[in-house]
């Protein structure tokens, strides 16, 4: 996905309960042609947020209803994957590290130039759309994967062991000529392109690439 089309589908949601810095960013994205939806409280973000919609959150760290921080364990309770943005004082950097460590994309420091928050949400949003391909193409190879009957299931892993059509014939007991009809409909139904193509989508639906 290009630059583009990252922004044109993504939604920024600014949290961040200081009206007048939640203002000021959502009006500096909102203006170079971003969709903006700006939240005052945690709460009222936390309910009405899509965790499904392609985007990034910038988050203020310090609030009173409740931490970024605690946001951020809430979002990550939720399995989301919208790559968190902090906003920080310069007494908060402690806790930005924190949040880094607990898998927050990156954290900017007050005050901050205005480019220097779009050139991050643009990292940000490029991030998260290259996440959210790979994860539908886990599932489609997931898909393509549970089609395979169980006798192409056993034929696939001999395959990605690199066993030889011969050798999958005997251990299988069966002719070599059906082997090489199994092999071909493995490579059909899962839409390798080789068998290294194969090799490699074996190790993405195992977790290993």
């Amino acid at each position: 996905m290009s630059a583009k089309e990252a922004k044109d589908s993504a939604v920024i949601y600014v949290l961040d309960d200081d009206e007048g810095m939640r203002r000021a960013v959502s009006t500096l994205l909102s203006t170079i042609g971003h969709r903006v939806l700006p939240f005052g409280k945690p709460s009222e973000f936390l309910a009405k947020h899509d965790p499904t919609q392609h985007g990034c959150v910038v988050l203020d760290i310090r609030m009173p209803e409740m931490s970024g921080l605690e946001v951020q364990q809430h979002l990550n309770k939720q399995g989301s994957m919208l790559p968190v943005i902090f906003i920080t004082g310069h007494g908060d950097v402690p806790m930005a590290v924190q949040a880094m460590k607990e898998g927050a994309f990156d954290f900017i420091q007050k005050p901050f130039r205005d480019q220097e928050l779009i050139d991050r949400i643009n990292h940000a949003l490029q991030q998260d759309a290259e996440l959210r391909k790979q994860v539908m193409q886990r599932a489609d190879m997931k898909q393509r994967f549970d089609s395979l009957t169980q006798r192409e299931h056993q034929v696939l892993e001999m395959v990605v062991d690199g066993r030889a059509n011969k050798v999958i014939a005997i251990d299988l007991s069966l002719s070599e000529r059906t082997v090489e009809i199994h092999r071909a409909n493995v490579m059909e139904k899962m839409g390798a392109r080789s068998v290294a193509h194969l090799v490699k989508m074996h190790l993405m639906l195992a977790g290993n690439a």
